[in-house]
């Protein structure tokens, strides 16, 4: 099929699970589309049983979208910015190093509390699992993946929350920024696992760390400060040459990037905010921008809610691949995993905040709420995708914990959540 048919396919099951969402389901966007796209599968995979060609036709089109590179080089920058754009900077300038603290310091103590926890999991005899050959770097890699939450589900969730702006805006900016943390440190730990751990030196892994982070974040600064400039000289008298700009930016950044081995995720978020950052004070009621027309802004609210829909649909289709290779005990190790990502999630944000509550003022349970609001999707299956195929049977465990873990939090998490704030 053709990039048109396929994206064809996508619009038009979004439009119509969106309609449905919206008359019969009535749940919030993003969980209404990713039930609606999982009952699609349980149809496709039952009526595959009986007509083995449907389930064969639909699995071969499910293949031919590159998820990974779909979302990581296409959808990711734009949701990214959308939701840069959408922050309250101001807030987030003023609570930047407990957001920074949070997003660091959460990202690596779940990257290596799972990765431990899985390690020593799938060496358990009882678990059957001996024989996948998963090495401790491979888990680690797992944790690195599953750490980082999902800007856009969190963004969507946190927004009906009606909690504080300080509170929001923690939420919204740590999610924001342990995505790039998170990406960096899994291609850091990608490195290792390609090169063999005994040719890697820690001298270079600090340095391809700090090439990601630094270059990204200056990279971005750069690019955001041009931007802020350029829109500025045409004062909103161009709306569509604003929107023209800014879609010419979100797409040459990530190109940079990939030439100078950047992270173009903390590229595209620092530029986001670098073009958010001039709120006219007079008139912040009104939400009019001095560097971007209002038009602008809602050209961004809509793609990010089209593409938004488009990735929770390609999500749920997505599991028809993933149970292919499913053996009946990943159903014990995925609970006890969840478990783990979840109780890891708790201790990495519940430290921070209890050093910072010395010099800072929280809201009774901020851990808990962000702990509960932290979803996991598109970002987390996309890196999933694209491991290696060195690591043999243990990437199909790795892909189905991280599926029932991202099914986990959008569903259970993002359903309960409401409820968690009350």
């Amino acid at each position: 099929m053709s990039v048109l048919e396929l994206s064809t396919i996508l619009l038009c099951l979004a439009s119509i699970f969106s309609l449905i969402n919206i008359r019969l389901l009535k749940l919030p966007q993003t969980i209404g589309l990713m039930v609606l796209a999982l009952m699609l599968s349980v149809v496709v995979t039952i009526i595959g049983a009986v007509f083995p060609f449907v389930f064969e036709t639909v699995n071969e089109i499910t293949k031919e979208f590159d998820f990974s590179e779909l979302l990581v080089n296409v959808m990711l920058p734009f949701l990214l910015f959308a939701g840069a754009i959408s922050v309250n900077v101001h807030e987030l300038l003023k609570d930047k190093v407990t957001i920074l603290l949070l997003a660091c310091f959460g990202v690596l103590f779940s990257t290596f509390a799972v990765g431990t926890g899985l390690y020593w999991l799938v060496n358990q005899p009882l678990l059957g699992l001996m024989d996948l050959g998963v090495d401790y770097i491979d888990c680690l890699l797992f944790g690195s993946l599953i750490a980082p939450t999902d800007p856009i589900a969190v963004l969507a969730m946190v927004k009906k929350m009606n909690l504080s702006s300080i509170t929001e805006t923690r939420i919204a900016g740590e999610s924001l920024f342990n995505d790039g943390i998170g990406v960096v440190v899994f291609l850091t730990l990608l490195t290792i696992q390609q090169n063999g751990i005994e040719n890697i030196t820690i001298a270079s892994v600090g340095g391809l760390f700090i090439t990601e982070v630094i270059g990204g974040i200056a990279l971005g600064s750069a690019m955001g400060f041009f931007g802020l400039k350029l829109l500025k000289y045409i004062e909103n008298e161009y709306m569509e040459l604003e929107v023209l700009i800014t879609i010419s930016l979100v797409l040459l950044l990530p190109v940079i990037c990939h030439y100078f081995h950047f992270s173009a995720v903390l590229g595209i978020v620092v530029m986001g905010l670098f073009l958010n950052q001039n709120i006219d004070a007079d008139k912040k009621a009104d939400g009019v921008q001095k560097a971007m027309g209002d038009y602008v802004y809602k050209f961004w609210h809509l793609l990010d809610e089209t593409l938004n829909a488009v990735l929770f649909i390609l999500i749920g289709l997505e599991i028809i691949t993933v149970f292919e290779s499913f053996r009946l005990n990943y159903v014990l190790i995925s609970l006890i995993v969840i478990v783990l990502v979840v109780g890891s999630r708790w201790i990495g944000v519940s430290i921070p905040i209890f050093f910072l509550s010395m010099f800072k003022t929280f809201e009774k349970k901020t851990a808990i709420i962000i702990t509960w609001g932290g979803l996991r999707g598109g970002l987390s299956v996309a890196l999933a995708l694209n491991l290696p195929d060195s690591i043999g049977e243990g990437k199909a465990l790795i892909l189905f914990l991280t599926y029932v873990i991202v099914l986990f939090t959008i569903l259970v998490q993002g359903l309960t959540l409401k409820k968690i704030v009350k």
